[in-house]
This record gives structure tokens, C-alpha cells and sequence, in this order.
């Protein structure tokens, strides 16, 4: 063999050697991304006004990259009517006031990017506020202006179908799309153009028109998904996204992705919608950025041309089972106590199942992600979980599964959820999860310098309660191992977003959690028991005794022998293994 067919071989067996599973149609960033996600408002003030603002984010730019962070992810900055903390959008093109001007947004895009930050927007595709000056010219008599059809308008309210019929034909998903469903979403209007129009969430938030799967000829108002007023709504969207993106910014996470087509039972024809042709255009003139879906059935928005869907607190497939007080695995089922809580009485099948299902469907061409939190439902660090040695098991999850991680801002110093948070800006229960940053000593925890009655939600009052300059000055701080996990999936691509997974414990014994994660010819095994007692698992013998690599334990014993391998760990504790 000559010295250029040794160097080719040599080549090919290393490029072999590192060969993942991430699909080569994904931005090459991607496989290794840990996303920071930001509430705007609630993040950094820098006027004094007692709401976040961009160059607050700016201003904190250094730190979010010292976490070890690779992207961060905002909520809606475009302005807004405020009567859905920024989702309900009055103009896609312009930054709100509140956090500053387009420029400003430009130069954080700019100052992020000279850090290796990617900045991903929120971009809400199915519903725009009644004040955007779409729905008002939508409203008038004339049915031919340019607006006129970005909106449904329905000439009548049909009668109401017997729910009972129903059952049994369809799942909760599938009913929660249904006629009925749409009926409901009516609202009474006194606006020249018609009666009633359709809405999305709140009645302040109307439905963006994409058309109908299969229209019927009796709703005149129903216009197929390939009729000229639809057609328009997606250009107008590409422009959205076309205009952002050329201001270098590097991708979206679209809020309700799932919800443009109406009456789509099964979701094929929102499928189709962005397959064919919005995520199409968007990958083939921007390849290299990212598209998040806010659809929560990663099987449906994967092949729907996103790289990154949740399994996290909506719909069916979720993990309430793992983390939720109150509420059950699936729609209609009794609340069960959390897997992750001191009391060790959960369970993982609701979720195994639940879960296997997504990653088996996008393994290899996407990514189903579980982050730590988000601003729709309470905070990891909530009630009788707050201590950092359970956020630590719990972050310990997040960081060694599948999937590229989401932090919620502040979930990295345990930012507790408070549960007496006043509503604001339509955020009702979920004001509890967006409350301000804690960064350090000084008034109002270095988050404003307005008086305290003037911030935009009110901060955890407990006097000792956990910031960021604590958090530095301590080697054992939930953010230090935070930091820890983030460099070891970095160095240890088995537990990265590519390597496959398996649980190795049965549903018998659910604690401690015990799962690999194998890429190539390499493992490792992490063990997970956030109960407040002393657990053994029996595992496969894997014929060698590992490594430590991380974790955060009391006591942590691996003993191998022919037939089964003993792990015994102590309470609320994790421990990652590298074979």
C-alpha cells in the first residue's frame, strides 16, 4: 500500500470511527447546541422602567456564554398588544419599544455571534393581535384589499355537533382539532366584514389563514389551503422570516406550528404546508439555521422540515408524569405523584411509552427535546423540589438524554417558581415562572433599578434565596454543575444529542432510573434516584467495571459479577458511568 492509499484509509477509518446519526440535512451546529432560553421582560432592565430589555440581554451576553451555552432562544420582542406577554404580535417587522429598536436587536445579534452565541427568535405563524393593522384592514366591508383574506371570516356559527358522538373515533389530540373545536373558537364581532371571526388562544389573537382541510362547500369562509388568501398568508410569512433572517439572525422557534391549517384532524395538511413548502424554503435559502417547533408531537413536526420539536408539558406526549404536581400522563388520567420528587412514588411507564415512541419516529432526522423549563407551566424549582442536590439529579436528565437541551433562564441557579405571582400581561398561572432574574446583592437582586412595586413581576421573596454571584462563589452550586454537565457532553459524545438510548431498569422498579447511551463502540451508563432513599438496580452484566465520569452522589457502589451488574446509590443522587 502506497503512502496516499495509507493516509486515505487512515482518513476513512476515523471519519468512520465519529459517524453519528444526525442527519446531514440538520445545521452542522446543531448536534452539539445547548439553547438558552430568555423571557424578555423578566431578564435584565437596563432603563430603570422595571422591565427587561435588549441591551439588558446584551449586558449579560458574557455570562450566558459562560454557562457553556451555545444558542439562546427569546420570546416574542416584536411589538405587541400585551395581552399575551407578547403573543399577540402588532407588527412582525418591529421590535416593541419596551426593549428597544431593531438596531438594538441587530447589535445583540452581532455581539452574541462574536461570542459563538446563536440568537433564535419566537415567531408566532398562526395568530396575529386584533390591533395589527392586517385585521383592521381585514375588517372592512371590501372583501378584495390586500389584507382582506390573511383572516377567516365566518358569515355564520354552525350548530354545535354532539361532542358524545365523538368518542371512541378520535384521540384527545385529533378531538382538540376537531369541528367542534373551531366552533368554539368563534368570536362575536361587529366588524363590517362579517359576524364572527376565528381566533387562536385569546379572543385578542385571530387565526392567521391558511385555509381548511377539505373545506366545506357550505362555509363559504372555509377556502382550501391553495386558495389565493392563504397563499398570501405564506408569503407574507416568508418575508417574516426572510427579513430576520437577513439581519443574521439564526432561526425561529415558532409558537403553536401545529395550529395554521383548520380543521386538519390528523395534521396532514399542516404537514404537507411546511414539508412542501414553508420549512422547505426555509432550508433550502438558510441551511445553516434552525427551526423549532412549538408542536409537541415531534413524530408530526419533524417530518413536517423542523429540526427540533418538545416533549415537555402539552398535549399527549409530554412528560407530566416525570415532573408535574397535579397532573396526569395523559388527557383525562389522575394526577400521579412526579417521578422527580423526594417521595420516590412515581413512575416511568406513561412516560417510557410516551417518549420511546417520538424518539424511535425522528431518531436519525431530527431531535425531541425535554428542556428544564419554559414560560408556559411551573418551574423544575417549584414547591417541596427545590433543593440543589434534587435539581441537580434532575438537571443530570436533561443534560445525558437525547435531544439538544433547553435551560430556562435562571433553571441553572434554581430559580424557585413563585406561586403568589400576580398575572400580568395575560399570563395568569404561568406568571409564576416568569419572574425576574436573580443576578446578585444589590436592589431588586441586580435585575432593576426601579422600586420594587414597579418591576414587571414580582421576584422570589424568600431574604435567602439563591443569585448568580452566589452561585459563582460556590464550587458546589447548582450553575457550577450545570457548567460540569455541559463540558462532559462535550467531551463525551455518548451522552450527546446523537448516541442511542436505552432503559435498562424495569417499570417494576422505576428507582433508580437507569439508562445507556452508546455511540459506536462507546457507552456509558447514567443512574438517576431523586428519591429520598437508598436504592440497588440490577443491569446486564457489561463485563467491565466503569469510570466515574460525573454526577452528584453521598455513596455510589458498582459491583459487577457474571450474570447481573448491582448499582447501589444513595438518596437524591445521580452518577454518570463511562465503560
Amino acid at each position: 500500500m502506497n503512502i496516499k492509499s495509507l493516509t486515505f484509509f487512515l482518513l476513512c477509518f476515523v471519519t468512520t470511527q465519529s459517524v453519528t446519526t444526525q442527519n446531514p440535512s440538520q445545521p452542522s451546529w446543531l448536534s452539539d447546541a445547548v439553547v438558552y432560553q430568555i423571557y424578555p421582560s423578566s431578564f435584565q432592565d437596563s432603563d430603570g422602567n422595571g422591565i427587561g430589555d435588549i441591551p439588558g440581554i446584551i449586558s449579560r451576553l458574557e455570562y450566558i456564554k459562560s454557562i457553556g451555552v451555545t444558542a439562546i432562544w427569546i420570546n416574542p420582542i416584536f411589538v405587541s398588544g400585551w395581552k399575551d406577554g407578547g403573543y399577540d404580535v402588532i407588527d412582525f417587522y418591529k421590535v416593541d419599544p419596551r426593549f428597544g429598536t431593531n438596531s438594538d436587536l441587530v447589535e445583540l445579534v452581532s455581539k452574541a455571534h462574536v461570542l459563538g452565541l446563536k440568537v433564535i427568535l419566537d415567531l408566532v405563524a398562526g395568530h396575529s393581535s386584533d390591533q395589527n393593522k392586517w385585521f383592521l384592514q381585514s375588517k372592512e366591508a371590501d372583501p378584495h384589499l390586500r389584507y382582506s383574506d390573511y383572516y377567516i371570516w365566518p358569515s355564520f356559527k354552525p350548530e354545535v355537533e354532539n361532542s358524545t358522538s365523538l368518542e371512541g373515533k378520535q384521540d384527545y389530540a385529533q378531538l382538540m382539532n376537531s369541528f367542534n373545536n373551531i366552533v368554539n373558537k368563534f368570536v362575536k364581532s361587529d366588524a363590517p366584514r362579517g359576524p364572527y371571526y376565528i381566533k387562536n388562544f385569546f379572543d385578542s389573537q385571530p387565526a392567521l389563514n391558511f385555509g381548511f382541510a377539505n373545506p366545506d362547500p357550505d362555509h363559504p369562509w372555509e377556502q382550501a389551503v391553495d386558495a389565493p388568501g392563504p397563499m398570501a398568508m405564506r408569503r407574507e410569512i416568508k418575508n417574516i422570516m426572510q427579513f430576520w433572517m437577513d439581519k443574521d439572525v439564526d432561526g425561529f422557534r415558532v409558537d403553536m406550528a401545529a395550529s395554521l391549517v383548520k380543521n386538519d384532524f390528523d395534521k396532514s395538511a399542516t404537514i404537507k404546508l411546511w414539508k412542501d413548502d414553508l420549512a422547505k424554503w426555509f432550508k433550502e435559502n438558510y441551511p445553516e439555521n434552525l427551526l423549532i417547533a412549538e408542536w409537541f408531537n415531534p413524530a408530526q413536526s419533524i417530518e413536517s422540515g423542523f429540526n427540533v420539536d418538545f416533549f415537555c408539558h402539552d398535549g399527549m406526549y409530554n412528560y407530566s408524569t416525570l415532573f408535574f404536581y397535579g397532573r396526569g400522563g395523559r388527557y383525562g388520567t389522575p394526577a400521579v405523584e412526579p417521578y422527580f420528587d423526594k417521595a420516590g412514588e412515581g413512575g416511568l411507564k406513561t412516560w417510557y411509552d410516551l417518549y420511546t415512541y417520538q424518539y424511535e419516529a425522528v431518531k436519525g432526522k431530527g431531535y425531541v427535546s425535554m428542556p428544564s423549563g419554559n414560560h408556559d407551566f411551573n418551574r423544575l424549582s417549584t414547591g417541596v423540589r427545590s433543593t440543589p442536590d434534587q435539581l441537580k439529579v434532575a438537571m443530570t436528565f436533561f443534560f445525558t438524554m437525547p435531544g439538544v437541551p433547553f435551560i430556562f433562564y435562571g433553571d441553572e441557579i434554581g430559580l424557585k417558581q413563585n406561586p403568589n405571582a400576580k398575572p400580568v400581561e395575560g399570563s395568569f398561572g404561568r406568571a409564576g415562572a416568569r419572574i425576574p432574574m436573580l443576578w446578585d446583592s444589590s436592589e431588586n437582586a441586580g435585575f432593576s433599578t426601579a422600586s420594587t412595586d414597579k418591576l414587571y413581576i414580582a421576584q422570589d421573596p424568600d431574604p435567602n434565596r439563591m443569585t448568580v454571584e452566589k452561585s459563582e462563589a460556590d464550587p458546589n452550586s447548582l450553575l457550577n454543575y450545570v457548567r460540569t454537565l455541559i463540558k462532559l457532553r462535550e467531551e463525551y459524545k455518548m451522552i450527546g444529542a446523537d448516541a442511542d438510548w436505552k432503559l435498562l431498569n424495569t417499570f417494576e422498579k422505576p428507582y433508580p432510573m437507569v439508562y445507556e447511551r452508546t455511540l459506536n463502540d462507546k457507552k456509558c451508563i447514567v443512574v438517576l434516584n431523586p428519591s429520598d432513599k437508598e436504592f440497588t438496580a440490577e443491569i446486564p452484566n457489561q463485563g467491565v467495571t466503569p469510570e466515574v465520569i460525573g454526577g452528584s452522589y453521598k455513596k455510589a457502589a458498582y459491583k459487577p459479577s457474571k450474570s447481573v451488574d448491582r448499582i447501589t446509590i444513595s438518596p437524591v443522587s445521580a452518577i454518570i458511568y463511562n465503560f
